[in-house]
């Protein structure tokens, strides 16, 4: 038994190094890139919220965070906005091709700023576990649905390897056209923050919703055609965001129906 045990342990290892040595050098040194280690404790530490914080709050009253979400959700936005501007200009400014970009792993300004946005999404997507937090703290259970937390617990393992492997390229699409959804989607809950008479300005919220649908099939069409054309952009990479996408347009298009189809039939 202690043999197998030894044994799965070194395949562990083995596979550790694989992962850490194959990556790109120059994302290597920053800020939890080197190794997938910290991702999975901040994973791990996520689902341990998700599964106690309901049952900490259960005896409690929810707590107060309209000035914590405006700030927050504001702060958003300007995030969103740098990374979705970082993310224009330097495509731009590069000459990239849409439908195939190979990755320039040079140490060259644009691919360094290309890839330091990429970075900057990936770490996005670290602090948007956030919302999680904050739904729990208000004791609004109903939106920490499966939707809401395999979308945010799976992003940050993507984004890890989209910068651990392919900081640029083909990888600029999906931060430009997501940023852009989220400077809208944390303007929304920015304003819904606000408070209650800020309602009656807030009627698109289905649209936002269709909105990220709309992206999530931008996104299928992107990783899809370059599946089946030749192109220098590692076809793994685009295997899983292709079948990550199907699993998104599923559930959200399940949220789509719940929240603004089957209620109006009832009425």
């Amino acid at each position: 038994r202690c043999l197998q045990m030894a044994a799965v342990w070194n395949n562990v290892v083995s596979l550790h190094q694989t992962i850490v040595e194959n990556g790109d050098k120059r994302t290597d040194p920053w800020l939890l890139v080197y190794s997938p280690v910290q991702v999975f404790l901040i994973f791990l530490v996520y689902l341990g919220v998700v599964w106690a914080g309901p049952r900490l709050m259960k005896s409690r009253e929810p707590v107060d965070l309209r000035v914590v979400l405006m700030v927050y959700n504001f702060a958003m936005v300007g995030l969103s906005a740098y990374m979705f501007y970082e993310f224009l200009v330097t495509s731009w400014l590069s000459d990239y091709s849409l439908l195939c970009q190979p990755v320039d792993y040079s140490t060259r300004p644009l691919p360094m700023r290309m890839a330091r946005v990429c970075w900057w999404f990936f770490f996005s997507k670290v602090i948007e576990l956030s919302d999680t937090l904050f739904f729990i703290l208000r004791k609004k259970n109903n939106q920490v649905t499966f939707l809401h937390v395999y979308h945010h617990g799976t992003m940050i393992f993507n984004w890890w390897a989209g910068v651990k492997y392919v900081a640029g390229g083909q990888s600029f699409f999906i931060g430009l056209v997501n940023t852009f959804v989220h400077i809208i989607m944390y303007s929304y809950y920015g304003l819904a923050a606000i408070g209650p008479h800020m309602q009656k300005y807030l009627w698109w919220k289905r649209y936002l919703t269709s909105l990220q649908l709309l992206q999530f099939l931008l996104f299928l069409l992107h990783t899809g055609y370059n599946l089946f054309t030749h192109c220098d952009f590692p076809d793994s990479m685009n295997a899983v965001v292709f079948g990550y996408c199907v699993t998104l347009i599923i559930l959200f298009s399940n949220f789509y129906y719940q929240s603004y189809v089957s209620g109006k039939k009832k009425e």
